[in-house]
């Protein structure tokens, strides 16, 4: 069993979908993160970086319990732990890391600060400069995507993790972004057919609060941008 903290994020999204694909057996756990589940000492015990997905591998490396935060180190863990969905290429295998790394480093961090500008940040601060440069790396991304999707079903010669961890951030930059990208657009919607992908999206969805932009950002405030970024989330922690 595995235990899955998480919320109705593309990050927790990535972990569900994998966990669905490989077909282990686990529970999800919400995590709230407007109401501060992340900052309370039990998830802080899981995860001190205070943010979500983690998982706990109940039968870890000799049976023992694995705890694992950040969400492409805990996709490389459960697709080597099945021997599933990665390559034994080394050539693909590296390529799969390439992206794996592009994700974490590009894709996810940009859509963030784009989100953080355009909607999160105090009206006197949502400054049309940063959420117009966000949106234009997004959509240079989405274009290096696009460009290496012509004439290909998946990132590397087969369905990967490679393809799970790019695929939430996708869809949201994709509604987000002025410019088409019919490749990846088509890969999304190729993906989106998968019965372990569908499920995997709706990890948490029924725990989507109406402050947040899937929400439609109702009753959004102050005090909720006191717990995502004021003192409350960069307080000092033993």
């Amino acid at each position: 069993m595995i235990e899955l903290y998480t919320g109705p994020t593309p990050n927790g999204q990535k972990v569900a979908i994998a966990l669905e694909e490989l077909g282990l057996e686990y529970r999800g756990h919400s995590i709230d993160i407007l109401k501060g589940d992340q900052l309370t000492p039990e998830f802080l015990a899981i995860n001190p970086n205070n943010k979500h997905p983690a998982i706990i591998d109940l039968d870890g490396p000799g049976g023992e319990p694995m705890t694992l935060w950040e969400s492409c180190a805990i996709l490389v863990y459960l697709a080597e732990k099945t021997g599933q969905l990665l390559p034994n290429d080394t050539v693909q295998r590296a390529q799969m890391m390439q992206w794996l790394f592009f994700q974490a480093s590009a894709q996810g961090p940009m859509s963030g600060q784009y989100a953080h500008f355009a909607f999160y940040a105090a009206p006197e601060h949502q400054y049309p400069y940063a959420a117009e440069r966000y949106l234009n790396e997004i959509n240079r991304q989405l274009g290096v995507m696009d460009r290496h999707l012509q004439n290909k079903d998946y990132f590397l010669a087969e369905y990967s993790i490679a393809d799970i961890a790019l695929l939430p951030y996708a869809m949201t930059s994709l509604r987000a972004s002025r410019v088409e990208r019919p490749n990846v657009q088509a890969w999304v919607t190729r993906l989106s057919e998968r019965t372990a992908v569908t499920r995997g999206l709706a990890i948490m969805l029924d725990q989507t609060r109406d402050e947040t932009i899937a929400g439609g950002m109702k009753g959004y405030g102050e005090a909720h941008r006191d717990v995502l970024f004021g003192d409350k989330q960069f307080a000092e922690r033993g």
